[in-house]
């Protein structure tokens, strides 16, 4: 069974930046598309970025463009998010997820197969 770990997570004052990491054990992550993902404290889980297998294509949910950014490292064999002035709204628990069926990397949560169990971001001065 693929288990994917999140790393990176912490506590941000707002304006600041960090760098999220989704690593997996006995896989190449390059062949699984990989999506993140955050939910925050009562509110459902949306859709942050996701990238294709190969990291051809990416995608990221319109409120977030030009903050975040995911890309791969193939040496570490990790797909990382780097987010850039952070904001009390994102404070969330944030996920990543893999799939190998739907290599193009859709956003859609529902493509997904395989799910870490999450790492929390808290963006407070």
């Amino acid at each position: 069974q693929l288990q994917l770990a999140e790393s990176g997570g912490g506590l941000v004052q707002p304006g600041g930046s960090l760098t999220l990491s989704c690593t997996a054990l006995g896989i190449t992550l390059d062949d699984y598309a990989i999506g993140w993902y955050r939910q925050a404290p009562g509110k459902e889980r949306e859709g942050v970025s996701s990238i294709s297998s190969r990291g051809v294509y990416t995608e990221y949910a319109d409120s977030l463009k030009g903050r975040f950014a995911i890309f791969r490292d193939n040496v570490k064999n990790a797909v990382h998010l780097h987010m850039n002035d952070l904001k009390p709204e994102d404070t969330a628990v944030y996920y990543c997820a893999a799939s190998r069926i739907h290599s193009s990397g859709p956003l859609d949560e529902d493509s997904y197969e395989y799910w870490g169990q999450g790492t929390q971001v808290t963006i407070s001065s």
